[in-house]
């Protein structure tokens, strides 16, 4: 837990930059506008290219069948509007759930599916509305890319626009302890939380004093604080409040309109498997996760995962062939490297890797205390004397960590992950260090694509915290398919 040195030094980090000159309800105008007008480009995009390839390429199994004059023109245009209709009742233009990560592409998904939907339903209820098997293939498939990639560009935008202050929503934080301190630790990223932190409410008279926080009043004045504020998110460290302050907030606050109560859980750095809600009698009763995928998603995930990975390998054993003869060719020792690592739960196994050092590593080393100091407290050497010919380039593309794929295989990693780590840098992860092992190590991961090596070890910390309360099957497509590639065709931090 922090001291309260630490939560004083939190403190001062966690206000934010000015606001800017466009409200924010105009701003959130704005941006639904933008959503709106490209969401329908990029779906009038997509049923082009399923007419380009249904009818133009003659991707199908019943060429003769040809389209009639304006019929799919007409059909997109109706889609269009039903699919916009549809992304308004899939909150996809709610700005509680707007730029929210990868939980938007699952409602991509079921919406664009709705509308697949209603295109079928519409051919059985009108006989004369025959629609092309092919083509509402391609149409459904191609909307939910399309939308996907432009919620993805549209974040990528509004992420440096943080950072000036835009689309930051109003929040103050409701107690001064040190689950108050790592709540502000982790909601001081702009970027990701979307909150702007106007200070904290004091739920002791002299707390503010003690700590040396920016305090904006105590809990009798949270009316005040939120009026004056612009207050919409009030995120209440429980732990800091008693059970009949708590209550009486929750009264306070049920009769204002547009401001949320949002509960920490008092333990919210060790629960990352999500929470259930039970009623048990008239007793609300929550649980804690064991898992946080369902059973479909884990499922769902498996597959994904040993399928590429089993698919990759058999492509790819020409190139771990010639890597391995490079090795060999390169220096003297073995081909493979075995770390011993942490996995789920803390058990231990040998992450496979190509050897990058030349097997009398630390003789090269030598007594240099800086490079010993920095490998100590980094875990890594920006310009190791260690390190191979070879291997320096298998590392700059990431080509060292290739047989790790029969991990995957073996059921000890999986290809997006958090970083593997040993049992000694396990220490540096603090309250964290159990939410790290409830998930297998991945291949690759946010802090992969992120910078890799050139993140301090804190903003890897914080990524990998970051994938694992997001875990999902959509967040692991997305660092697969759209962010891996470029990051390793760059080289950028690997090293």
């Amino acid at each position: 837990m922090a001291t309260e040195a630490q939560t004083a030094s939190v403190g001062s980090r966690s206000l934010c930059p000015e606001a800017p000159f466009l409200s924010l309800s105009t701003q959130r105008l704005l941006l639904k506008a933008w959503l709106v007008g490209t969401d329908a480009f990029v779906l009038g995009f997509a049923f082009l290219v399923a007419y380009w390839m249904r009818f133009d390429l003659q991707m199908t199994t019943a060429p003769e069948v040809v389209a009639p004059p304006y019929f799919y023109e007409m059909v997109a245009a109706l889609l269009t509007s039903v699919l916009i209709l549809l992304f308004l009742l899939f909150n996809l233009y709610d700005h509680d759930s707007l730029l929210g990560g990868v939980s938007e592409y699952s409602r991509i998904f079921n919406a664009c599916s709705t509308g697949a939907m209603v295109v079928v339903f519409a051919s059985f209820l009108a006989p004369g509305f025959v629609v092309s098997r092919g083509w509402l293939v391609a149409a459904w498939l191609l909307s939910f890319v399309m939308v996907t990639l432009n919620r993805f560009v549209c974040r990528r935008l509004v992420y440096p626009l943080r950072r000036r202050g835009y689309f930051l929503t109003p929040a103050v934080i409701i107690g001064i302890n040190e689950e108050a301190a790592a709540l502000a630790a982790d909601l001081r990223n702009w970027g990701s939380s979307g909150l702007r932190i106007a200070g904290f409410v004091s739920s002791e008279p002299d707390a503010g004093r003690r700590l040396g926080l920016p305090v904006l009043g105590d809990v009798g004045d949270i009316r005040r604080i939120i009026r004056q504020h612009g207050i919409e998110d009030l995120i209440v460290a429980i732990t800091a409040l008693r059970r009949e302050q708590l209550l009486e907030l929750c009264e306070e606050i049920n009769s204002v309109p547009g401001v949320h109560l949002r509960l920490s859980s008092g333990l919210y750095e060790l629960l990352t498997t999500g929470l259930t809600v039970r009623t048990n009698g008239s007793v609300p009763l929550v649980t804690v996760n064991k898992m946080r995928l369902t059973t479909g998603e884990a499922f769902s995930k498996a597959v994904l995962e040993y399928s590429l990975s089993i698919v990759g390998l058999l492509l790819l054993w020409p190139l771990l062939l010639l890597l391995a003869i490079l090795i060999k060719w390169d220096s003297r020792g073995p081909v493979l490297f075995r770390r011993r690592v942490l996995g789920v739960s803390g058990r231990r196994f040998n992450a496979f890797k190509f050897r990058t050092m030349h097997v009398n590593g630390d003789d090269l080393l030598g007594p240099d205390r800086r490079l010993q100091e920095q490998l100590r407290l980094e875990h890594k050497l920006k310009d190791d004397p260690r390190v191979t010919h070879v291997g320096r380039w298998l590392r700059k593309y990431s080509l060292d960590e290739l047989p790790q794929l029969f991990n995957v295989i073996l059921g000890q990693m999986a290809l997006v992950g958090p970083r593997m780590i040993t049992s000694e840098e396990a220490e540096k992860y603090g309250r964290h260090r159990l939410d790290l092992l409830t998930v297998k190590p991945g291949i690759t991961g946010l802090w992969q694509v992120s910078g890799r090596s050139d993140l301090s070890y804190e903003e890897r910390v914080r990524l990998d915290m970051y994938y694992i309360r997001n875990y999902s099957v959509w967040l692991d497509l997305q660092v697969l398919f759209v962010q891996t590639l470029p990051a390793v065709i760059r080289g950028r931090g690997a090293y």
